[in-house]
């Protein structure tokens, strides 16, 4: 061989992976493809991307269904938190303050490219997935926060009012990653405003009054 001259050498062999690395390997790549294409996009041009054959990924998810069901228990399930839940019933802190934590915790799991991505697509695609993730947060976190709120205020938000508060949050997400518009680089003070807002516009009309009666006389 001549001085200088690269040496021949074989290809190193890509490294075997068990079964729970490759079933993950394809999952992380099947959330990256759907968030960039919707679920639409197919599983051939999927397993490219992953480096794998169809025929490899089908040996791990049996169906392009199955594959998307796999996804929305990672980006959307995996990531509520189960103290949220307790932390949002604990009376002994305000309620003001109860929102105002879990909305930073929530924001901070799901401000991502790839949830809010996925998201949308399964929300124009008028995907089941989509529905279901709506139900559980209107189940699991807004009817507690309605009974929290009800119990400390003696007064109870309807369903619309929770989705409004909860929809204006997760905009400011959408703008981001959706619409690639400025936002604060920490949503935590626009989220503490939403929720003094939202208990503001919640005030009986009579407590409203008198509040307002009071500020004249003390004007007076």
């Amino acid at each position: 061989m001549k001085a200088g001259a690269p040496s021949a050498r074989r290809p190193r062999a890509a490294r075997r992976l068990g079964p729970e690395q490759r079933r993950a390997q394809i999952l992380h790549a099947a959330v990256a493809y759907f968030a960039e294409v919707g679920f639409a996009g197919s599983t051939r041009d999927l397993a490219r991307r992953a480096g794998v054959t169809q025929a490899l990924l089908y040996r791990y998810f049996a169906s392009k269904a199955e594959l998307a069901e796999a996804v929305f228990e990672h980006v959307y399930l995996g990531r509520l938190d189960p103290a949220w839940l307790a932390q949002l019933r604990d009376r002994a802190v305000p309620v003001g303050k109860r929102l105002t934590r879990f909305y930073r915790q929530y924001t901070s799991a799901i401000f991502t490219y790839e949830w809010m991505r996925i998201f949308m697509w399964a929300g124009l695609a008028g995907d089941a997935l989509n529905r279901r993730y709506l139900g559980h947060v209107g189940d699991r976190l807004l009817a507690p926060i309605a009974e929290e709120i009800a119990a400390e205020r003696s007064l109870r938000p309807t369903p619309e009012d929770l989705w409004n508060l909860h929809g204006g949050i997760v905009y400011i997400g959408i703008r981001r990653f959706i619409y690639h518009l400025p936002t604060p680089e920490d949503p935590g003070p626009a989220i503490d405003a939403a929720v003094a807002r939202f208990l503001a516009g919640l005030a009986p009309a009579g407590l409203i009054r008198d509040k307002a009666a009071r500020r004249e006389t003390v004007a007076g």
